[in-house]
């Protein structure tokens, strides 16, 4: 009986710090898996706010292009390959040199 009371004690322990270790990793902003599920090839440009740029690195092979939308805030998953969005990303690179 008390090896039970143990054993579940212990289970409890490590799945509490399992839990506590991955909650501390998002809060960190680190990203196990790609955040684009879905992308956007149709042309948006003008409802976007601001743009980020996630090379592709050990956790995701693709490069994640997101905007974030003007009016509601909410992220877009752009298509890296639509024409449009590589003119997007020229013009952000292009006045980032400008400066």
């Amino acid at each position: 009986m008390m090896s039970k009371v143990i054993l579940s004690a212990l289970l409890v322990l490590l799945a509490s710090v399992a839990i506590s270790e991955g909650m501390t990793l998002r809060s960190l902003g680190v990203e196990l898996h790609c955040r684009c599920i879905q992308t956007e090839s149709r042309p948006i440009g003008r409802h976007i706010e601001k743009v980020e740029l996630i090379p592709a690195n050990s956790h995701c092979q693709e490069t994640e292009i997101i905007a974030t939308l003007k009016k509601t805030g909410q992220e877009v998953c752009l298509d890296p390959a639509a024409h449009w969005v590589k003119r997007v990303i020229e013009r952000i690179l292009n006045n980032s040199k400008r400066r």
